[in-house]
């Protein structure tokens, strides 16, 4: 069974639709995040909510909802809470990992870049490829139901290769005919 992690900023919104509908669907997934810190919408554009990682998903709902339960219902931050705290309990963040996968997808390029940089420093003491891909995914609860879909179609065509490693190219290939409005990037690097 192919090992999959799916990656976002702060392992909140994409990554986390990615991981529930993966998981739900019986395949071995864990999020991650890969900035400094976890950060949320808040009041106002330049006071968002800041959690460091490992901030259990439950304490975060019951903060935000105690704060201004009205504002965080309307934004959608409640309910993308509700369903995380249901899949993990707090987010985790990438660099602090010391899993191996055989499949990491980001939803970003600056997550994808993060993601190979930290690999590329980690020393590749493993010597185990991991193909890296990237699903540009906008930051927004519509775009991460549909972006979550995509990484589904993805996992799903990697599933039925037998050799990740030679059926690579053409499972790009076939995803982007069926998804032109996710332009992947791809490379191998190793653990």
């Amino acid at each position: 069974m192919v090992k999959y992690a799916v990656i976002c900023a702060s392992n909140q919104n994409r990554s986390m639709e990615a991981h529930n509908v993966l998981s739900k669907k019986g395949f071995d997934v864990a999020s991650y995040g890969t900035g400094s810190m976890v950060r949320l919408p808040g009041p106002a554009i330049d006071k968002p909510n800041i959690y460091p990682f490992g901030t259990p998903y439950d304490r975060v709902y019951q903060e935000l909802k105690q704060k201004d339960s009205q504002l965080y219902t309307q934004n959608g931050l409640l309910s993308m809470l509700d369903r995380n705290r249901k899949v993990k309990e707090a987010p985790q963040r990438w660099q602090e990992s010391h899993e191996i996968y055989d499949v990491i997808i980001t939803c970003e390029e600056r997550c994808f870049d993060a993601v190979v940089e930290d690999l590329s420093n980690r020393g590749q003491g493993f010597n185990t490829s991991t193909h890296v891909l990237n699903v540009d995914i906008k930051d927004n609860h519509e775009d991460a139901l549909l972006g979550g879909r995509a990484i589904l179609q993805l996992a799903q065509m990697i599933e039925q290769s037998t050799d990740i490693d030679a059926d690579i190219g053409g499972i790009i290939d076939t995803f982007a005919t069926k998804n032109p409005n996710y332009p992947l990037l791809h490379t191998v690097t190793y653990f």
